[in-house]
Parts: C-alpha cells; structure tokens; sequence
C-alpha cells in the first residue's frame, strides 16, 4: 500500500506516518522501485497498534521503549508486560478522571436546562 492509502485508511496523516518511521516507532518501511514507501500487511498492523495506543493516551517514549523491547526478542517478554501493566494502571486513573468529568459535566447541563425552564415560566407568566 502506498502512504497515501495507508494514511486514508487510519485516518492518519502521512506527516505522523513519516515522522513515526522517522524516529523508529514505525519499523523501516520498504520502497518499491521507484523509492516509494510500499507498506505491508505487517506495517499496516504495526500503524493500526501505535494508533490505538496513541489514542489511549500512551505517551510516544513509551511506544518507542516498546519496538525496542519488541525488536530485541523474547526475552523481553517480561518487561514489555510489565510496560503494559503500568500503561494500563494510568490508563484506568484516567478513566476514572474523565468519568468524574462527565459526571460534572452533566450535572452542569443539567442545571442549565433547569434554568431554561424557570426562565421560560418566567416568560409565559402571566401579569399580576
């Protein structure tokens, strides 16, 4: 697949495709012959992993420690589970953290539609 398609279909732009190649998030994506990148099948799961970490919020140093681990083999299973087990703990407190915002979020709306209705009886009364 061409970056063009790739960026398409991870709605990902081909800027962070190329600076995620760039600073080894992305494994060295091949060239066909006319220098163009060609991903893969691989490379377009390595694509659809990093944007679902990256959408839970995984810091890119974290991703890049990752591949790292990764590429070194299993002997790093332990500690890439271990990375992941962490990530995952901040993961949940900033789960809970967005919980209570919406929490307080509805509550406000709530209040603001209360509100509107006394407002609106205020409007409809009629003159004393």
């Amino acid at each position: 697949m061409t970056i063009t398609e790739v960026s398409e279909k991870f709605d990902i732009s081909q800027d962070t495709l190329r600076y995620y190649e760039r600073i080894g998030l992305l494994p060295r994506v091949n060239r066909n012959k006319s220098r163009i990148r060609d991903y893969t099948e691989d490379d377009c799961k390595w694509v659809e992993f990093i944007k679902c970490m990256r959408s839970a919020g995984l810091p890119i140093e974290v991703l890049i420690e990752y591949i790292g681990l990764f590429q070194q083999g299993d002997e790093t299973i332990d500690a890439r589970k271990e990375l992941f087990i962490e990530q995952r703990k901040l993961l949940i407190t900033r789960m809970e953290d967005m919980r209570k915002t919406l929490e307080r979020m509805d509550y406000k709306i709530a209040m603001f539609e209360r509100a509107i209705v006394e407002k609106e009886k205020e409007l409809i009364r009629p003159e004393e």
